[in-house]
């Protein structure tokens, strides 16, 4: 039978009546949907059932699939030790799963698997299923920080392996929308939490799973969503299948989105085959990209691919302009992949004889030397986006109030401790953010008295 169906649902703990005490009731469009939506997997009789949980092992570069024959948890992160469960894995699937995911070159297996215990954003769907049917076993599935179209893919590997064993499966994924919603909301308010969540329903009222593919992450960031991964996979199951949408509810009453909403599969539809246009859409956009980087971007891919491939610094071009040759100055390189941060190393100011050597020394540093990143590996350096910032001279100020985000990068101090953030960066809305940010990399505590310097950069892209 294979995949029959998916749904995506939040999982708020207020959800339950067992930790909510009578708050789920001010939700209760989206507890009557959950119900609903149960009830319809329930009359299908899956054997398994597949859940994709942003609160289940997650990894930079790796989409974790939970091993084991079995798993139990609770709820006594809430409160609620008495709400209990214990699912079967489907053994068979997950080790169908993890082969099939390596053979098509995709990070994802059992491997490093830090907590056995099952999460939240598992038990909260299985806990309305378990109201209507309990005769599955469970595959749990992790996200990561891969690309929209590396977890899309997944999904498509998910639904090969349920076609191979020949499973009735349903898939369910977990996740909430934006969490900032309002102001007195437990995360506050952002003017991109609305917007990501009204593209989102759209998507849903709509089944154009295509267009998840290429949801902004500054926008998924800002609107701090934490289900957009789950979705994607949930997408690339039902590539290439007609479907029947339904978006039963949405809600934001306490300041994070709800949403339910059921994909019922119908058959096959090849005019809803997506990779293959996403991918040349995002190869056409980084050839764009590549041909129209400066002087100063090209070095610094020069140097960085070159030393990937063979291992080696590579020296210096001739033809290069005669500021980069002769001035000296500071230079950050930052190196983005699928719009998120890859690797970003620099120096405040000039180490190197020239500006010229300083972004070829901090190109390869951003690529092998950051430590919040692996290494990067040679098949990635199709898919990078380069911005190279040449820092001007520092002066120290007396107030915050001398500072600009848009147009001053700012420099904390305490004693040997500093800390630098750049200007004009994605996510960074006000000063204040600005040095807390920068407290925050020189390990300066967030209510110390600092001295600020700030600094402009040219941006080269």
């Amino acid at each position: 039978m294979a995949v029959m169906a998916t749904i995506a649902v939040p999982h708020p703990p207020i959800i339950l009546p067992e930790i909510g005490h009578g708050e789920e009731k001010k939700i209760q469009k989206t507890v009557l949907a959950y119900r609903d939506v149960m009830q319809r997997v329930a009359e299908l009789e899956p054997e398994t059932i597949i859940v994709t949980s942003p609160h289940s092992a997650m990894y930079q570069d790796y989409i974790h699939i939970s091993p084991g024959a079995s798993a139990v948890g609770d709820m006594r992160l809430f409160h609620a030790p008495n709400v209990r469960f214990q699912v079967q894995y489907d053994i068979e699937f997950v080790e169908e799963l993890s082969y099939l995911s390596e053979k098509n070159n995709i990070a994802a297996g059992t491997m490093g698997e830090r907590e056995r215990a099952l999460d939240h954003g598992t038990m909260i769907p299985l806990y309305f299923l378990n109201q209507a049917y309990t005769k599955y076993k469970v595959v749990r599935i992790g996200l990561s920080d891969l690309s929209s179209l590396e977890h899309y893919k997944f999904g498509q590997c998910i639904a090969e392996v349920a076609d191979r064993l020949n499973r009735k499966v349903i898939v369910i994924a977990s996740g909430d929308l934006s969490h900032k919603l309002k102001e007195d909301g437990p995360y506050g308010f952002a003017k991109e939490g609305p917007i990501f969540d009204k593209l989102i329903t759209d998507i849903f009222t709509l089944g154009d799973f295509s267009s998840l593919l290429s949801v902004s992450p500054q926008l998924a960031d800002d609107a701090a969503e934490c289900g957009l991964r789950s979705f994607q996979i949930m997408a690339g199951v039902l590539d290439g299948k007609e479907i029947q949408s339904e978006l039963l509810s949405y809600e934001g009453t306490f300041g994070v989105g709800y949403s339910v909403a059921y994909y019922a599969i119908k058959g096959l539809d090849v005019s809803k085959q997506f990779v293959k246009k996403c991918e040349e859409d995002m190869n056409r956009i980084l050839e764009d990209k590549k041909a129209k980087e400066d002087k100063y971007v090209q070095l610094a891919r020069y140097s960085l691919e070159s030393y990937i491939k063979t291992g080696k610094q590579v020296g210096m071009p001739e033809e290069l302009p005669e500021e980069m040759r002769h001035n000296r100055a500071g230079v950050f390189v930052s190196l983005k992949k699928n719009g998120r941060l890859r690797g970003c190393i620099g120096t405040i100011a000039s180490t190197t004889e020239n500006i010229a050597k300083e972004i070829m020394q901090n190109a390869v540093s951003a690529a092998v030397n950051d430590p919040r990143f692996n290494a990067i590996t040679e098949e990635e350096l199709s898919q990078l986006v380069y911005s190279v910032d040449v820092l001007g001279e520092t002066e120290a100020i007396d107030s915050s109030t001398e500072l600009d985000i848009k147009r001053y990068g700012v420099i904390v101090q305490k004693g040997n401790k500093r800390g630098l953030l750049l200007p004009n960066l994605e996510g960074v809305n006000t000063i204040a953010e600005q040095i807390a940010i920068a407290k925050q990399k020189a390990g300066i505590g967030e209510h110390e008295r600092v001295q600020l310097y700030r600094f402009e950069v040219v941006r080269h892209i």
